[in-house]
């Protein structure tokens, strides 16, 4: 566990975009269990929302830049 926390620590946009889409791809599993699609778009979707997830963690990081200048 405290490795985990060093990683984090060393490390915070990767760590935020890991948990952003690992919450992200949950709500979409529940959300998308009864809609019927096949395997390959579910994939497609999976893989498109962990891009969106680290799109909007290196947005929000945009501002930590800004700030620290």
């Amino acid at each position: 566990m405290t490795s985990l926390k060093n990683w984090s620590v060393r490390h915070p946009r990767l760590a935020a975009w890991v948990a952003l889409a690992t919450g992200m791809v949950i709500i979409l599993v529940w959300s998308a269990k009864d809609v019927g699609l096949l395997p390959t778009q579910f994939a497609a979707l999976v893989v498109a929302t962990i891009l969106l997830a680290g799109l909007c963690v290196w947005i929000i990081g945009w501002e930590d830049e800004s700030q620290g200048e």
